[in-house]
């Protein structure tokens, strides 16, 4: 009978390190990272989840061209600002927002959707969304192994990763 309770102590104990260590992000191999900027007086953090290109082929074949994608990985990212500001000059009100993009060879779709807790983009849904804006992808100055998003001072918000950069901007 000890030797029973003793297998089931270890048995428990590890499998609360193990729903330890796996709430843990920072583990993550897509580990989380968020950029903090001011855009007049409002203030706009983004949140999201990085991963790295690995020598793996992103752009229309990772990350598909024409669909729904998360920016990023694990869970949606994620756009909050502390009051209404405009995206590339349309409103958005102040909020919480899951950040899409819709990438394409010559324009990606920006999204901001109203469901800003979800995992990934798998419940997406459109009837969601608080606004669209389109832009233009170009060519970044340098190979950005990790995914990595930088708000401004001057208000553009920056989507780098492999040999691709997204620029949109954000102001009051």
């Amino acid at each position: 009978m000890k030797q029973l309770l003793a297998l089931m102590t270890v048995v428990s104990l590890l499998i609360t390190v193990n729903a330890c260590a796996q709430n843990d992000k920072s583990k993550r191999p897509s580990p989380p990272e968020s950029t903090e900027f001011k855009v007049g007086t409002a203030t706009i953090k983004i949140s999201y989840s990085a991963p790295s290109v690995k020598g793996r082929e992103i752009w229309g074949k990772l990350v598909p061209y024409g669909e729904v994608w998360r920016t990023g990985a694990n869970e949606a990212t994620v756009f909050e600002t502390d009051q209404d500001v405009k995206v590339e000059g349309k409103a958005l009100p102040k909020g919480k927002y899951a950040l899409f993009t819709i990438p394409g060879k010559d324009e990606w779709v920006i999204i901001f959707s109203k469901n800003a807790n979800q995992w990934g983009a798998f419940k997406y849904n459109q009837a969601d969304d608080a606004l669209r804006v389109t832009v233009r992808p170009g060519f970044a100055s340098a190979f950005t192994e990790q995914l990595k998003i930088e708000g401004k001072v001057d208000g553009s918000v920056s989507i780098m990763w492999e040999k691709l950069e997204v620029i949109f901007t954000v102001s009051q």
